[in-house]
């Protein structure tokens, strides 16, 4: 069956990059190991957060079809890798998915196609790793086939910037992979930006999220200094924002979350290690202070209870959203869980309310979400907002709960305790 293009790992980045040249008018096949997601699609549904069941059906009346036959990569004119990359034990990038995809794209390669990868890694992947298994066929890249990284930039539950309008890094193994893939992505993205190379590609995504990492952790650590001094740090913040240029404004939080900020700079840092010898220090201190911030948060909840006279052990604490983003059901590295679990450890009753989540599976521990919010509120001991879901009032919840504990700094009430 051909194509124009095969999208192959059809998760929260994959989908919608189909979805998008679907749009443009491109035909699109999607490729996937797993039987659910092939299945689900297959029938209508939708499994990520950002399409909804009738995105998929729009899709699949334009031809769309999810499959796991890798027949259907021979047949393509371009091909698209967006599979996961999570951290190995070793700390560096699980390559695993990737090569899975490269070994089936150079079973099928012929000459002529286009093969991008998406998925955040290391500098030097894509030539280092995955252009000897494309070549292990005979046909060379840059000049048989075309070969370029384009970093994924996909950002779940953003309203404002998708697809199409946030603009799209190319790097190609040479000049003319990189056209050839801006040409591609040209005809579903508003735009497209020419990196020198892969390498340069592959680094501006560690940045990007590098460069997040350290901030945040830069405003964790003052919100922990800031009120032993009695300062107000999201006043701070909110008077620092005022200045028109030089500022970016970043916000302390219970942990860092989500597949981006907790995992993509450690692969930078993975690798400076591994090759050069030496730490990534910034790298380093950020994941410390960053990690650091859910054992902060529960030694905060331990002092407030016991300034009300409660010993955490045998409190109950009521868990205010537990995924790592608002308004998404992503759970992936949520500081939630290691708050709960360290809550847990210290004796403490934990319960839990998420609109986006039915049931919360807490290290081994399922539990199903509370279904009487305000009666949660005024039976809990304390209750720690972890993330602030837009359909929690938080007049209410300030009015209803016994103590409230804001880690988002979004509830500027007498009587709530800010992070």
């Amino acid at each position: 069956m051909s194509s124009d293009l095969v999208v192959i790992g059809l998760g929260y980045v994959g989908l919608p990059l189909a979805q998008e040249a679907i749009r443009s008018g491109l035909s699109v096949i999607g490729y996937d190991v797993s039987d659910r997601v092939i299945d689900g699609l297959m029938a209508g549904k939708s499994h990520v957060d950002d399409l909804s069941n009738q995105d998929i059906e729009e899709m699949r009346t334009k031809g769309f079809i999810a499959t796991k036959d890798d027949s259907v990569l021979a047949q393509a004119k371009a091909i698209v890798i967006c599979v996961p990359t999570p951290l190995s034990d070793d700390g560096g990038p699980d390559l695993g998915a990737v090569l899975g995809a490269t070994k089936a794209i150079a079973k099928n390669l012929r000459k002529g196609q286009l093969v991008v990868l998406e998925s955040t890694t290391y500098p030097g992947t894509t030539e280092e790793v995955v252009q000897p298994i494309l070549e292990s066929g005979g046909l060379k890249a840059g000049v048989d086939f075309h070969l370029a990284f384009s970093p994924e930039r996909i950002d779940p539950g953003n309203k404002k910037f998708g697809m199409r309008n946030t603009p799209k890094v190319v790097g190609g193994v040479n000049p003319e992979s990189t056209e050839v893939a801006a040409a591609l992505y040209s005809k579903f993205v508003d735009t497209v930006v020419r990196a020198k190379g892969t390498r340069e590609a592959e680094m501006a995504k560690l940045l990007e999220n590098t460069y997040r990492h350290i901030n945040i952790a830069l405003v964790n650590e003052m919100a922990m200094f800031s009120k032993d001094l009695k300062i107000d740090l999201w006043d701070v913040i909110k008077c620092a924002s005022t200045k028109p240029f030089g500022f970016q404004a970043f916000y302390p939080g219970p942990g860092v979350g989500g597949h981006c900020i907790p995992i993509d700079p450690n692969y930078l840092s993975y690798q400076v290690k591994a090759n050069l010898g030496y730490a990534f220090r910034f790298v380093e201190l950020a994941q410390e202070i960053n990690a650091g911030m859910p054992s902060y948060v529960v030694r905060r909840t331990q002092d407030l209870l016991n300034n009300v006279g409660k010993p955490l052990k045998g409190s109950t604490v009521l868990l205010l959203g537990v995924t790592y983003k608002p308004d998404i059901a992503d759970q992936r590295e949520s500081p939630a869980i290691p708050v709960g679990q360290q809550l847990m450890e210290h004796g403490a009753k934990v319960i839990f309310h998420d609109p986006m989540v039915e049931q919360w599976n807490l290290e081994g521990t399922k539990l199903d979400r509370i279904k009487d919010l305000d009666m949660a509120l005024s039976t809990s001991d304390i209750t720690i907002l972890l993330q602030d879901h837009t359909s929690y009032d938080h007049k209410s919840l300030a009015d209803k709960a016994k103590l409230l504990f804001d880690t988002r700094g979004q509830i500027d009430i007498a009587g709530v305790e800010r992070l």
